[in-house]
């Protein structure tokens, strides 16, 4: 009955709630800012590798802050949250993936910039914020932020994380040795304990480490994917003509639009790239930069890495492989045919250990947005160590119980806190996307300047006093 309620909760969330929020805020940005996110693309490879602008050599830089956000970004989702949407919506579902995140880099722009804007702290100490703080100091609504940042910690605390240890553990039933009562388990346990240890080390840690696994494993990811597509090149105009035809197939689609390829679609690309979330901010509020438009431009190339990148390798990994799509197969089991087409039984090998590396730095990327949200419910200050160290207790034993339970009840937790969260940020940036937008002229009149960029609150007409960092 709990399964029951759930499912008929994510689908109405999604279809239409969900659905027309995300795209109506896309495009209101995408055209407010005249496509910046195509426009500007070159100028956010150019950012990302700029040095922290604080004093000291210990703050977070624009690409620590990308790694971090896109360790929460790429993870389980981009293999079995791709394969699951192929599966059970059809290959049109990757069209509206590529849609979404076109779409939703423009959103991603919009709420990075905001976070950088009103984020607190100093340039000698370092600095922080996210959506709970513009929402709460610039729309002066701080029950509404805090409603988010709870929001925040049950999806990336809870929900989140519930589905990528389940995820994670789903790659070895495949494995002769997977024993359906006791596998899941043991997994549960190795995957509670590593994860642990880190976060125990604190949020420096996690950047550390998510600084030099994901781009690692988002490059032999592609490679591996790369090698199927090209032994099965032959197969590619088929692969793109059977995608676009299947998601213009409009009568199919309405004719049942909960299961169709649009909605899988979105939803799994949204599950993806995060954009409109509200979580990316954290890491962003985080990047010590001269002014707030270079973050929102490394935070909107986190979408393209990782839906029009990742997302992209599986779906054509797996629809260039020739292996028959079958909703038995949705998840992990389709991909690691897909591999095994080319590699052999060596391939199901490669995947299962893309999906540690993916659910291990997913996992953390997580856990390092919610040590902000639990900062900012103890009054902006982080909880005291007694406290810090029982609660990633319970965040390990969450771990292990996401090993244990059934898949539909991990996506549909997963959905609809992540919903929750949607719903609460994308109509806040709508309201204060003003902000973004001036400060993206502001940065654009700059560089034609031939300046590097330095933000003053006045030059886009606001009061420096009511601003924390910037002040």
């Amino acid at each position: 009955m709990i399964l029951e309620i759930l499912n008929k909760l994510d689908t109405v969330m999604y279809y239409p709630i969900l659905m027309i929020i995300l795209l109506a805020g896309g495009l209101f940005f995408t055209f407010r800012l005249k496509f910046l996110q195509i426009r500007w693309f070159p100028e956010s490879l150019r950012v990302v590798m700029e040095k922290p602008d604080g004093e000291g050599d210990k703050h977070v830089s624009s690409f620590q802050a990308l790694m971090v956000s896109t360790a929460s970004r790429v993870g389980t989702g981009n293999i079995i949250g791709v394969s699951t949407a192929i599966c059970l919506g059809g290959p049109g579902a990757a069209f509206w993936m590529w849609l979404i995140a076109l779409v939703g880099g423009a959103t991603a722009f919009v709420e990075s910039t905001l976070a950088q804007v009103y984020k607190h702290g100093n340039r000698k100490d370092g600095c922080y914020g996210g959506p709970g703080y513009y929402i709460s100091d610039a729309l002066g609504k701080p029950t509404l932020a805090a409603v988010f940042v709870v929001c925040l910690i049950a999806t990336y605390a809870f929900g989140f994380n519930l589905l990528c240890s389940y995820n994670l553990q789903s790659t070895f039933s495949g494995y002769s040795f997977y024993n359906t009562k006791s596998t899941p388990a043991v997994i549960g346990v190795i995957l509670a304990v590593l994860v642990f240890i880190c976060i125990v080390g604190g949020a420096k840690r996690v950047v550390h480490i998510t600084e030099v696994m994901v781009p690692f494993m988002g490059i032999m990811y592609v490679i591996l994917a790369l090698i199927v597509i090209i032994v099965n090149i032959r197969l590619l105009p088929g692969v793109f003509a059977a995608i676009f035809r299947d998601a213009f197939d409009f009568r199919a689609i309405f004719s049942g639009v909960a299961g169709s390829c649009m909605v899988y679609g979105i939803k799994r690309g949204l599950y993806s790239n995060e954009a409109g979330v509200g979580s990316a901010p954290n890491a962003a509020a985080s990047a010590m930069v001269s002014h707030p438009v270079k973050q929102g431009l490394v935070q909107m190339l986190s979408v393209y890495i990782d839906t029009l990148l990742l997302c992209t390798a599986t779906a054509m990994l797996c629809l260039c492989s020739g292996v028959d799509r079958v909703a038995a197969d949705a998840g992990a089991p389709y991909v690691q045919h897909a591999v095994a087409s080319v590699f052999g039984s060596i391939g199901p090998v490669f995947i299962t250990i893309a999906m540690i590396m993916f659910a291990f730095t997913t996992l953390l990327g997580n856990l390092y947005y919610v040590d902000n949200a639990l900062a900012f419910l103890n009054k902006k200050v982080m909880p005291g160590r007694k406290f810090m160290f029982v609660w990633r207790i319970i965040c390990a034993v969450v771990i292990f119980f996401g090993a244990i339970i059934p898949m539909d009840a991990a996506w549909a937790a997963a959905d609809i806190t992540m919903g929750l969260m949607a719903m609460i940020n994308v109509p806040s940036c709508l309201a204060l996307g003003r902000v973004a937008v001036d400060a993206s002229k502001d940065y654009a009149r700059q560089k034609k300047e031939g300046k590097n960029p330095v933000f003053h609150a006045a030059d886009i007409g606001l009061d420096p006093d009511k601003l924390d960092f910037w002040k």
